[in-house]
């Protein structure tokens, strides 16, 4: 049997290290960072560590619904979230993570675009 991307990456601890490195691209970011002016970032870290689990094969799940509603007060612009994927793939890149896998993450990022955009200016 084969193993997973979040297998083959180094599981939660290896993903929790690739998370922090992309908020810290998002938190120079000065187009992005003013969506986390407030907000507790350990916490942050782990609910995206959760969600990278969750389309990487690991075992941790995060439904659209939640998406949806965490993300529908903060007003985010296609072009943001575009942003923030570029930053992921980034840094997916920088950890050296096989381009297929940066590929399926990517996919599995852009598909959820409806569940986060509320701006399409």
């Amino acid at each position: 049997m084969s193993k997973t991307i979040f297998e083959r990456n180094g599981g939660f601890a290896a993903i929790r290290k690739i998370v922090s490195a992309f908020y810290d691209k998002v938190l120079d970011h000065p187009g992005l960072q003013r969506y986390f002016a407030d907000i507790e970032m350990r916490r942050l870290v782990d609910h995206q560590t959760q969600f990278i689990a969750s389309i990487t094969g690991g075992p941790a799940t995060v439904s659209d619904d939640v998406l949806r509603r965490v993300h529908a007060p903060l007003g985010i612009s296609r072009a943001e979230y575009a942003e923030l994927a570029g930053l992921l793939k980034e840094t997916l890149e920088d950890f050296d993570f096989a381009a297929d896998d940066v590929a399926h993450v990517h996919r599995e990022v852009m598909r959820r675009e409806s569940l986060i955009v509320v701006r399409y200016d």
